[in-house]
């Protein structure tokens, strides 16, 4: 159960929306990268950005310990593995995307990565013939930024809970 939970998690975060290959007559024509000058708008998201939060709608009991504890505070109720997820924004349009990487002993690592494009706080990723897009809500000094999507979450006990689930991440001090 706790594996479907890891890989739903690491779905939302790279937060695939829709493939944008196209396989005819043996080619694909892929999504092109983005490129070029950063536009004014855009010049708060280079730089590495820490996941400080995901908070449900409604509170889930995630944790096996016999104890009835729902919370709305996903973040506190998973272990350092699953919390450890990062973007990397680069001034050149590039990005990447890495999760359990910094943490000992973790089965579930990640690493995507690929070229990115913001415009009206909507952030587009490419990656590997994929675009993602992603309405993103900054923090008032643009030191965060949040989006959410809706998930169907299987508690501790194995019910399944439907609930939008909100996730911030933190610009790091440079």
């Amino acid at each position: 159960m706790r594996t479907k939970c890891i890989l739903l998690l690491t779905t939302a975060l790279t937060s695939v929306l829709f493939l944008s290959c196209d396989s005819t007559d043996d080619t694909i024509d892929c999504t092109e990268d983005f490129s070029g000058v950063l536009a004014s708008a855009e010049e708060k998201l280079p730089g590495d950005w820490v996941l400080t939060a995901m908070t449900a709608d409604t509170e889930i009991d995630l944790t096996d310990d016999e104890t009835a504890n729902p919370s709305t505070d996903l973040f506190a109720q998973y272990e350092d593995c699953q919390k450890d997820a990062s973007y990397s924004f680069g001034t050149n349009r590039t990005y990447v995307y890495r999760q359990a990487q910094n943490t000992a002993d973790c089965t579930n690592q990640v690493t995507l990565g690929g070229t990115w494009q913001l415009s009206d706080d909507t952030l587009r990723l490419v990656t590997d013939c994929n675009l993602s897009s992603i309405a993103l809500t900054f923090a008032e000094d643009d030191s965060a930024f949040m989006f959410t999507n809706s998930f169907s979450i299987a508690d501790a006990e194995g019910k399944t809970i439907q609930t939008n689930v909100t996730f911030t991440y933190t610009l790091t001090v440079q």
